[in-house]
């Protein structure tokens, strides 16, 4: 027998999670009914709290670390300041 769970969350965080899981082939219900089967075989919940690097940031990252690797990078103090700044902001973008 089904039933329904009503819960409040976010307007933008439905539909985040909504269209994500549109494109996993999975509908929202699909998802939330998986946690919660998890949820009961495992008896536990895992919440991570430490940020983890979006994909595109890891791979900018490897490119970078490849480049230093090979010397092909060479940090010149008066760009410094300008590097850290487009940084931060590749920071903003690409972390989930």
């Amino acid at each position: 027998m089904k039933t329904v769970i009503n819960i409040k969350t976010d307007k933008e965080i439905k539909i985040s999670a909504q269209k994500l899981a549109k494109e996993m082939g999975f509908s929202l219900s699909a998802v939330i009914n998986a946690h919660l089967r998890q949820f009961i075989r495992n008896k536990e919940i895992y919440f991570s709290i430490s940020p983890q690097m979006s994909p595109g940031l890891e791979n900018l990252l490897g490119k970078i670390e490849f480049d230093i690797q090979r010397n092909k990078i060479f940090l010149i103090p008066y760009r410094l300041e300008r590097s850290l700044k487009i940084f931060c902001f590749f920071m903003k973008i690409l972390l989930p």
